[in-house]
Formats: C-alpha cells, structure tokens, sequence
C-alpha cells in the first residue's frame, strides 16, 4: 500500500535534506517591477533604459547650481589671468623698446666722444682747402682724404651753409649784420661748420647773420 506522504508537488524541494526547493528561492525575491532585487537597476555607462551613454549625453547633461556657479568663477579667475598676462606683456615689449633707444643713443654718445677728437683736425683740413693747400694728388691731400673717410664710417655728418635761415637750435651767431632787403635772419657766411653724429649734435655752426636792416 502506497503512502501519501511520500507524494510532493511538483517543483517543490525536499526540504532540509539540501534536495532542490523552489522557482522563488532559486532566483531570489521578486519587486513589484518584476526586476530581481539582487542585481542593480542598470549597468555601468547605461542610463535608465538600458542604452550605453555617449560622451556627448555626458557633457550635455544639466548640471547643478554649485556646478555652474564654480565654473562661474573659474571663467572669472582666467580672464583676470589673461588680462594680467597681456598687460605683463605690453609692458615688457615697452620696456625693451626703451632699452633698445637707450643703447643706441649711448653707443651714439660713445661714438661722439670719440668723434670730437677729429674735429679740430677737420677744422685744418677745412683751412687748407680754402687756401688752396691741399693741391690733388700732394700727400698732405692723401692724409685728408683719409682723415675725413674715418670720420664718414664713424657717421660725422657736417651742416652750416651760408643761404639758410638762421636756427638757433643748430647755429651759433657769432655776428649780426643788418642787410637792407633782408627779411628773416639768414646765415651770411659760415665760420665754422658744426657737426652731429645721428641725432647727438657734436657742435654748433658759428656764423654770421644777416638780419634786416632797420
């Protein structure tokens, strides 16, 4: 005779003995969703409907208050950083402008300090032509020649010509001589030409002025 209790439903474990038990407890507890709670809602890098996410839905998602408000700031910060950064550069391109000027106008001093020793000589030489002392083809013209050739590669330039009107800022008036028909003062006769070396005047032009005759 069969026993009863020796019968079981189908499905069913055996209990204690370790034999198998239910569909519920194989897989575990079931949400209301129908999703098991032992995994999580979605995988890493899936958004809520399970696609992957992108770099560009990365970037694109809405960020927060203090989000905005840091990098608010941030611009802030790097603006005031560029602005300082050009600022530092306009002066340091000024300041290496001003260098630069400097140095030209001291090596023209230097240069000038030198040059000054030539003038009296070139005073002589300028003698000697007007008396007719420096002949062609003479060794004392030889010397002038050269004589004037280093002081043309030094940058001595002359000026002072009689003819033209007369400024104070380059001529030194030695004598006026009133001139009837003479309207402005002019250079009457140069007694000394004066020299510059680029923009540093070496010496005045002494002259003669003719001013208008009263």
């Amino acid at each position: 005779m069969t026993k009863k209790d020796d019968e079981r439903p189908e499905g069913q474990g055996a209990g204690p003995d370790g034999t198998q038990g239910s569909e519920e407890q194989s897989s575990g507890p079931v949400s209301q969703d129908g999703v098991s709670q032992n995994g999580q809602d979605g995988q890493d890098g899936r958004d809520a409907d399970g696609e992957e996410l992108t770099l560009e839905d990365i970037l694109g998602a809405p960020q927060n208050a203090d989000a905005a408000a840091q990098e608010a700031v941030l611009a802030d910060l790097e603006s005031a950083l560029l602005g300082d950064l050009k600022r530092l550069q306009a002066e340091y391109a000024n300041y290496r402008r001003r260098t630069e000027d400097q140095r030209e106008r001291e090596i023209e001093r230097a240069k000038g300090e030198a040059a000054k020793g030539l003038l009296p000589v070139l005073d002589d030489l300028d003698r000697a032509a007007k008396h007719g002392d420096l002949q062609e083809g003479t060794p004392f013209s030889a010397i002038g020649e050269k004589i004037r050739a280093v002081a043309e590669r030094l940058g001595v330039t002359s000026f002072g010509a009689a003819g033209e009107a007369f400024d104070p800022q380059v001529h030194e008036a030695i004598f006026q001589q009133p001139i009837a028909g003479t309207e402005v003062p002019t250079v009457l006769e140069v007694v000394e030409v004066g020299y510059r070396l680029g923009s540093v005047e070496l010496r005045p032009a002494k002259v003669v002025v003719a001013v208008p005759a009263e």
